[in-house]
């Protein structure tokens, strides 16, 4: 397609009330069109053969191709059952469904995108890329289905979507800068995350990171920033606000003792990505359990944490939330419950 003579606009229209099954494809740049726009209408599936993606990270592949446009009202099926079934968690290679890399300015908006068999959209190595009006969807109990992921991207927007899936509603991994993200419906799935990172001892770093106007319904976890321990780098200015949760586990976690299976004797714990800046600010709703807020930084501490008007309140019958705070260092004011590690 990039190979075309057309210097204008590129159209690809996807017909509505058509089915389309598609092989794993990979549309790569650069192009001779200045614009590139794919008119998703009718609905695109993918194969419910494993042995048709042999080798194959992706089903979708955008590498860059700029002024690209990806829109239509269609439906995007990742089939990813099959893959559920025969993989579990771990096991073997699964496919992402929308893979974008070096796609500066691309928008993607008005999709209906379901069950990939690995996480629905990655947003890699992109500039300036805008996502908007999209339902993610996948069962609760679904691997590792992350809806969106953004890595090494900067000046990211990710607004008025739902997205409820087996894993992270979003998650915001290393490399990434001046990301906002408003306006999203998060449930079920385990919320939206700042990480992980600092995993295998690397250095990682995120920051300029706004969350704005979000709910939280039946989640895992609401807002959320994992690092791993033994890894170094930093995750600064991120700020949640006008955050609403129902009926979620962790509503406020950060966990810096991040990790899915026991530290090897490698592993230098007293090394630690560094968390600063971190604002929660008129943040409300109720809790599974009573712990509310966790805190659990590093030995280093996470400094200048800050709680203006917070209200969690525990689903549980007559009882009080509360809120666990390790090596957390900021203050506090108008919050319950209460954060005694942080000045009032």
């Amino acid at each position: 397609m990039c190979a075309s003579s057309t210097q204008g606009t590129l159209t690809l229209v996807v017909p509505k009330g058509k089915r389309f099954l598609l092989n794993a494809v990979a549309f790569e740049g650069p192009c001779r069109a200045s614009k590139v726009n794919f008119q998703i209408q009718g609905s695109i599936v993918a194969p419910n053969n494993i042995g048709a993606w042999t080798n194959k990270e992706m089903w979708i592949h955008f590498s860059d191709v700029q002024g690209l446009t990806v829109n239509g009202g269609g439906r995007i099926d990742g089939n990813g059952a099959v893959w559920w079934k025969a993989c579990g968690s771990k096991g073997c290679q699964r496919p992402t469904a929308l893979h974008f890399n070096k796609c500066h300015g691309f928008q993607l908006s008005r999709l209906a995108i379901f069950n990939s068999p690995k996480n629905h959209i990655s947003i890699c190595s992109c500039n300036g890329p805008r996502v908007l009006g999209l339902l993610i969807w996948a069962p609760k109990d679904s691997p590792n289905t992350d809806g969106i992921d953004i890595s090494r991207s900067t000046r990211v927007t990710i607004q008025s979507s739902h997205i409820a899936t087996g894993d992270d509603c979003i998650a915001i991994n290393s490399g990434s800068s001046y990301i906002k993200i408003r306006d999203i419906r998060c449930g079920p799935g385990h919320g939206i995350s700042i990480g992980s990172l600092g995993e295998h001892g690397e250095y990682s770093q995120v920051e300029e990171v706004q969350v704005s106007n979000c709910s939280f319904k039946g989640t895992t976890n609401g807002v959320r920033i994992k690092t791993w321990e033994g890894g170094s780098g930093y995750a600064r200015k991120i700020t949640f606000e006008g955050i609403t949760f129902e009926d979620t586990k962790n509503p406020i976690i950060i966990d810096q003792h991040y990790f899915d299976k026991r530290p090897t004797s490698a592993t230098d714990i007293s090394k630690s990505v560094q968390v600063s800046d971190i604002t929660y600010r008129n943040i409300n709703g109720t809790c599974t359990d009573e712990k509310a807020i966790t805190l659990a930084c590093a030995g280093g501490g996470c400094t200048n944490i800050v709680m203006n008007n917070v209200n969690i309140k525990s689903d549980l019958p007559n009882k009080r939330s509360y809120a666990y705070c390790d090596n957390a260092h900021g203050t506090s004011a108008f919050s319950l419950p209460s954060v005694p590690c942080l000045l009032h």
